[in-house]
C-alpha cells in the first residue's frame, strides 16, 4: 500500500496531463468544427454553376417590336432550347400562345421600321435594293422601285408625292405619281482626275509650224478643225458638277424638304497610329496581329458638314468660326502657369442637319472636339453661316442622357409648328427636355427636378410626348405621357423596377420588358392607360434557376467624406453564418449605373454575390462618383482625377460596413472589372490600410494608354494635362502594394490591351513585390465569352478572399 500509493501519486501528474491534453484535443476539435461552420459555410450555389452558359438560367425576351397592324408583338426568345435565340410572336387575340416564327415568314414580316408621312397614313421603307410604301389604313404594300444597289434612309419630302433616299453616297428623289427618278448629287470618292496636258517637244513644235507655213491646204484644214471644236463645245450642255470626297467618308446624307439642298458629313479618319494586339492562339497556329485603336491624344480625325446647293450646283462647308466661345481655353490651363497657351479656333464636330417640315429652317448640333462645348445653331443653307440658339458649356465634359455624342445630335427635332425645336440639356444639372423658339430665341423647360429624362418622342398626332424618366427614384424607370407644350405627366407603368416600353404603331398598346432586382427580364402587355393592368406574357426562368432563393439586395446610402450621399446595393449574410469579412464590388464604367431595382447587366456578379453572402461575407456594390443616373455633378465627379472621389467612395463604403454591420476592419476585400479593375489597383496601391486583398480584372493601369474618345473627356490629353494622368494611373503608385493582389486579363483584349498588365507586372517585379499573381486568358477579349474562363477567373477570386479575409 505504501508502495502503491506513491506510484499512484506519481501517476497523478500524468493523468492530469492526459486529461488536459484530451480536453485540449476535444476543444480543438470543437473549435475546428465551429470554425468550419462559421468560415466554411456551404451554399446551394457554386462558381461552376453560376458561371456556366447563361442558358441554364432560362430564356428572356429581347429586341421587342410590333407588326404594322398593332396586332402582334415580336421578340427574340429561345423557348425551344435552340443553339441561339429565334424570332417569336404573341398575337393580342391570344396572348397565352407564344409562336415561333419561321425563317420564311420572318423574312417577309414588316415591322415598325421606316418613315411616316405627316398624317401617318403611309410609311416608306427600304428592303435592301427595293423601295416600298405601305398604306396603313388598307394594309396594302406597293413596291415602288428596285435598283442595283441598296437603298438607304428613305423619307417623304414636303410634297409627299416625292420620296428622298440615298444610294451609294448620293441623294435621289422619286415621284410616286409619275415614276420619275432624279439624282440630286454627283458625289464621287477619291480625288478629281487630273487632266493630262499634251506637250510637244521643241523639235515636234518646230516641224509642225514649218509644215503649216509651207503647205496652205494643211493650214486650212487645221484651222477648220479648231473652229469645229469650239462650235461643238458651245452647243454642249454645261457639264454636271462633281464633288470629290478625296480620302473622306460620307455620312448623314439629308435632303431638304423642298429638295433644294442636300447636306452631308465629311469624315476624315486621319493617320493616327493604331496599336497591335497579338493573338497567340490563332487557328493557323501562327501568331496573328490584331490592328486595334490608337491611344489617347492620337486623334487626327476631322469632321465637316457640307451643303450641296442643287440650284447653284456647288458644295460648301458650314462656317463655325463665329460660334461664341470658339476660342475659349479650358480652366485647367491655370495649373500650368509656365506654359504658353494659344487662343485659337477649336476643332468641332457637327451632327446631321435637322430640317423643319416646311423646309424653311435648319438646325445642327455642334460639339467642340475637346467636348467642353455644345452649340445648337440655326443654319443658313445658302451661305453655310450659323446663328447660335443655345450654348451648353461644361468645364469637365458635355454628356448625359439624350445629349448626344460626336456626330450624333441626341434628342433633337422640330415641333409641327415649324418654329419650335426640342432637345435635351443638363443646364440644371440633370438632363431634361427643352423647347426653343427659333424666331425669338425663347427657351422653355418641359421637365424639371432631380431626375433624368430618357428617349422622349412625339405621339402620332403630335399633341403629346412619350418619355421615360427616373422621377420615382434613381433606381426605377417608368414610362409617361405629357402634353406637347409641357404640363402634368401621366405615369403609364406601375411595376417596380425597370419598364422598357415599346409602343404599338396605333399607340393603343404597350409591350413592356420589365425586370426587378432578383427577377430577370420578362415581357408584359398593357393598354396605354395608367388605369390598365399589365398582363405577363412570358415566364422564362428555368426550374434550376427558380430553385434558389435569390436575394433582393437592400438599396442603402452612406455619407462620403465630402458629405455626399452615396448609393449602394447591400448583400447581407444570415446572422448564423456571418464571418465579419466584407467584399466590395466595383462596377465598370463608360457611363453605367448598377444600384437600381432591375435585373443587372452584371448578372454573373450578382449571382457570385449571393454565393459570397451564403458563405458568410457581407457584400456591397457602390454607385461611386462617375456613375450614371444621378445628374451632372455625380457624372463629372472624377474629372481630372480618376482614383479620387470614385476611390474614396469605396473607402467610405468600407467605413460604413465597419460602423454599421460589424465588419472587421482588417478583413475587407475589393474586386471589379475594367474600370472596377482600375479602382481595385488604386485601392491596393494607395489605400492599403483599408483593403487587405483585391482582384483586378481587365484593368486599365495607365490611362495614357487607353482610347481617346473616353479618356480625353475625363483627363483631357496627356501632353496637355500630364498632372491629371499621373495622379490617375495605378502604375505610378505600385510601390504602395501591401495586400494580396490577383490580376486577371484576356490576352486578345482590344479594349484594355494586355500590354497594360504586362507593363504593370514588370513594374511590380522591379519593385520586388511578391504578394501578387496574374491569371491570363489567351482566348478572351475584354468581355469574357467562354464559361471555362469565367469559372477559372471566379474560382481564383473566391480562393483569394477565402485565403486572405478569413484568417485561415
Amino acid at each position: 500500500m505504501d508502495y502503491i500509493f506513491p506510484k499512484l501519486c506519481s501517476l497523478v501528474p500524468l493523468c492530469l496531463k492526459l486529461f488536459i491534453m484530451t480536453k485540449s484535443i476535444f476543444f480543438s476539435f470543437l473549435f475546428s468544427v465551429l470554425f468550419f461552420n462559421i468560415y466554411a459555410q456551404q451554399s446551394e450555389l457554386s462558381v461552376e454553376k453560376i458561371m456556366q452558359d447563361p442558358k441554364w438560367m432560362g430564356t428572356y425576351p429581347s429586341n421587342i417590336k410590333w407588326d404594322q397592324q398593332s396586332s402582334a408583338i415580336y421578340f427574340n426568345y429561345n423557348k425551344d432550347a435552340d443553339p441561339a435565340d429565334s424570332l417569336y410572336r404573341i398575337q393580342l387575340k391570344n396572348t397565352k400562345n407564344i409562336e415561333k416564327v419561321s425563317w420564311t415568314e420572318e423574312k417577309n414580316t414588316n415591322f415598325v421600321r421606316g418613315t411616316y408621312n405627316n398624317s401617318r397614313t403611309k410609311k416608306i421603307v427600304s428592303k435592301e435594293n427595293t423601295l416600298i410604301v405601305f398604306d396603313l389604313k388598307s394594309g396594302k404594300e406597293t413596291m415602288l422601285l428596285q435598283l442595283p444597289e441598296n437603298i438607304r434612309n428613305p423619307h417623304f419630302l414636303a410634297n409627299e408625292d416625292w420620296i428622298a433616299f440615298e444610294v451609294d453616297n448620293n441623294a435621289y428623289i422619286y415621284s410616286q405619281k409619275t415614276g420619275v427618278l432624279k439624282k440630286l448629287t454627283q458625289i464621287e470618292s477619291g480625288n478629281k482626275p487630273k487632266v493630262r496636258e499634251q506637250k510637244s517637244s521643241d523639235k515636234a513644235t518646230f516641224l509642225k509650224e514649218e509644215n503649216l507655213k509651207l503647205l496652205s491646204v494643211v493650214k486650212e484644214r487645221e484651222d477648220h478643225k479648231e473652229i469645229s471644236k469650239k462650235i461643238r463645245e458651245a452647243r454642249q450642255d454645261k457639264k454636271a458638277y462633281t464633288f470629290y470626297a478625296e480620302d473622306r467618308q460620307i455620312f448623314n446624307i439629308q435632303v431638304s424638304p423642298d429638295a433644294k439642298f442636300v447636306t452631308f458629313t465629311l469624315y476624315d479618319r486621319g493617320k493616327s497610329d493604331n496599336t497591335i494586339v497579338p493573338n497567340y492562339i490563332d487557328a493557323s497556329s501562327y501568331t496573328k496581329d490584331l490592328n486595334t485603336r490608337s491611344k489617347v491624344g492620337d486623334d487626327e480625325t476631322k469632321v465637316d458638314l457640307a451643303i450641296y446647293n442643287i440650284e447653284k450646283d456647288t458644295v460648301y462647308t458650314i462656317m463655325t468660326n463665329a460660334l461664341p466661345g470658339i476660342k475659349d481655353l479650358p480652366d485647367y490651363v491655370k495649373d500650368y502657369p509656365d506654359k504658353e497657351w494659344e487662343e485659337k479656333e477649336r476643332e468641332v464636330v457637327s451632327s446631321q442637319t435637322y430640317f423643319s417640315d416646311n423646309g424653311q429652317h435648319a438646325i445642327v448640333n455642334i460639339r467642340s472636339k475637346d467636348n467642353k462645348d455644345r452649340w445648337i445653331a440655326k443654319l443658313d443653307l445658302n451661305t453655310g453661316a450659323l446663328t447660335t440658339l443655345d450654348r451648353q458649356r461644361d468645364e469637365a465634359w458635355i454628356a448625359g442622357p439624350g445629349i448626344g455624342w460626336s456626330m450624333s445630335g441626341g434628342t433633337m427635332g422640330w415641333l409641327p409648328d415649324n418654329k419650335h425645336i426640342y432637345f435635351q440639356s443638363e443646364a440644371t444639372g440633370y438632363s431634361h427636355l427643352y423647347l426653343l423658339d427659333v424666331t425669338n430665341g425663347q427657351k422653355k423647360a418641359l421637365t424639371s427636378g432631380n431626375y433624368e429624362v430618357f428617349d422622349p418622342f412625339l405621339s402620332n398626332d403630335k399633341k403629346y410626348w412619350y418619355l421615360t424618366t427616373s422621377q420615382v427614384g434613381p433606381g426605377e424607370r417608368h414610362f409617361y405621357k405629357m402634353p406637347l407644350m409641357g404640363g402634368k405627366m401621366e405615369q403609364l407603368t406601375a411595376m417596380t423596377g425597370n419598364n422598357e416600353v415599346t409602343l404599338s404603331p396605333d399607340e393603343k398598346h404597350m409591350a413592356i420588358r420589365h425586370s426587378y432586382s432578383n427577377k430577370p427580364w420578362e415581357l408584359y402587355y398593357k393598354k396605354t392607360s395608367s388605369k390598365a393592368t399589365a398582363i405577363p406574357l412570358t415566364s422564362g426562368q428555368s426550374e434550376a434557376f427558380k430553385a434558389y432563393k435569390w436575394r433582393d439586395p437592400q438599396l442603402v446610402t452612406f455619407k462620403a467624406e465630402d458629405g455626399a450621399n452615396v448609393p449602394a446595393r447591400l448583400y447581407l449574410p444570415e446572422a448564423s453564418v456571418k464571418n465579419n469579412a466584407a467584399v466590395i464590388f466595383v462596377h465598370g464604367a463608360g457611363y453605367l449605373q448598377n444600384v437600381h431595382k432591375w435585373w443587372s447587366s452584371y448578372f454573373r456578379e450578382y449571382m457570385f454575390h449571393n454565393l459570397l453572402a451564403d458563405l458568410g461575407y457581407t457584400v456591397i456594390d457602390i454607385d461611386y462618383r462617375g456613375s450614371a443616373g444621378y445628374g451632372r455633378d455625380w457624372r463629372t465627379g472624377i474629372y481630372r482625377h480618376m482614383g479620387g472621389k470614385d476611390l474614396s467612395d469605396q473607402v467610405d463604403g468600407a467605413k460604413y460596413l465597419i460602423e454599421n454591420h460589424g465588419i472587421d476592419k482588417n478583413n475587407i476585400g475589393i474586386y471589379g472589372g475594367s474600370y472596377g479593375g482600375f479602382i481595385t489597383l488604386m485601392a491596393l496601391f494607395t489605400e492599403a490600410e483599408t483593403f487587405k486583398s483585391g482582384a483586378a480584372l481587365r484593368s486599365v493601369t495607365d490611362w495614357a494608354h487607353y482610347n481617346h474618345g473616353y479618356t480625353s473627356n475625363i483627363l483631357n490629353e496627356p501632353f496637355q494635362d500630364p498632372i491629371a494622368y499621373e495622379r490617375s494611373s495605378p502604375i505610378y503608385f505600385a510601390e504602395g502594394l501591401e495586400g494580396h493582389l490577383l490580376i486577371a486579363h484576356g490576352m486578345v483584349d482590344v479594349n484594355v490591351h494586355f500590354q497594360d498588365v504586362v507593363r504593370l507586372s514588370q513594374r511590380l517585379i522591379e519593385l520586388g513585390k511578391d504578394n501578387w499573381e496574374m491569371a491570363i486568358y489567351p482566348a478572351e477579349d475584354h468581355g469574357f465569352v467562354e464559361p471555362s474562363s469565367w469559372t477559372d477567373e471566379y474560382k481564383r477570386i473566391l480562393k483569394l478572399f477565402n485565403a486572405t479575409l478569413l484568417n485561415k
